[in-house]
């Protein structure tokens, strides 16, 4: 492991992210609207990743690739589907209760707590260059196929539930078709792919992959126990159908719907 060059690396990429954040701040401040946060996540992941590979003088691009690609589709996704609309009720509720300016509480709460866990998560892109070993076929090969894997699940399940939402006899109504039938989350279950996916392709040496785990070990705890799954289906609970639907689908992991009743 080439730790000088990563430790360069790592202040690099921390730069990048920061960029992307503070970019996305001003336009949040100047609009009055701080959902645009959630646009920067995956657009701060694909700065970190071209940072890395310029800094590496283009070392591991595969990986570098798939976490563009990644990036980039969630941040188009997420643009389109807050089109048209005001502030997300999430963050009104943090700033209604925030101490003090609530721009600068939002720039430390939101905007910054986000940078520093890009780069935390984005670990396993950082360091996988700077292995002395490139990452074997074998593990190159199951990385990108869990990827695959991931994304899909993310962009299927984020069609099926646009195009739910669009039909308006369904207001009201809780998502339960396709990749939903399987898991009350497809989305956050191809996240969890894509990064575990992402930490097999960048795994060279054993140093490396050691710090290279922390990232999607971070990403699945946010995931299923943190700012994902837990408070999603804490604001879902009172929905008319919610608790039916909890108890016959999967929480996490696809498996076919259980029988009730």
């Amino acid at each position: 492991m080439n730790w000088g060059a990563f430790g360069v690396n790592l202040a690099v990429s921390a730069g990048a992210a920061l960029a992307v954040l503070l970019i996305t701040f001003a336009v949040g401040v100047r609009r009055g609207m701080h959902r645009v946060v959630d646009v920067a996540w995956g657009l701060a992941f694909a700065a970190v990743a071209v940072a890395t590979y310029g800094m590496s003088d283009g070392r591991q691009p595969l990986t570098a690739a798939l976490t563009v690609l990644w990036g980039l589709r969630l941040a188009g996704h997420i643009a389109w589907r807050g089109r048209g609309h005001g502030e997300d009720p999430r963050y009104e509720r943090m700033l209604a209760k925030a101490p003090g300016n609530p721009r600068l509480y939002a720039l430390r709460m939101v905007y910054l707590l986000q940078a520093a866990l890009v780069w935390l998560v984005s670990l396993p892109i950082q360091a996988g260059p700077y292995a002395t070993d490139g990452p074997g076929s074998l593990a190159m090969a199951a990385g990108t196929a869990l990827w695959l894997c991931g994304i899909t699940f993310e962009a299927v399940g984020d069609h099926q539930l646009a195009r739910f939402k669009a039909d308006p006899a369904n207001r009201g109504r809780i998502m339960d078709r396709g990749l939903w039938s399987w898991t009350r989350h497809p989305n956050y279950f191809g996240d969890f792919c894509v990064w575990w996916g992402l930490s097999l392709t960048a795994w060279g040496t054993w140093p490396a992959f050691a710090v290279s785990v922390i990232g999607p070990l971070v990403m699945s705890y946010l995931l299923i126990a943190g700012s994902g799954k837990r408070l999603l289906e804490r604001h879902m609970a009172e929905r008319p159908g919610y608790a039916a639907y909890k108890a016959r689908t999967s929480g996490f992991l696809p498996w076919p719907p259980r029988r009730t009743g």
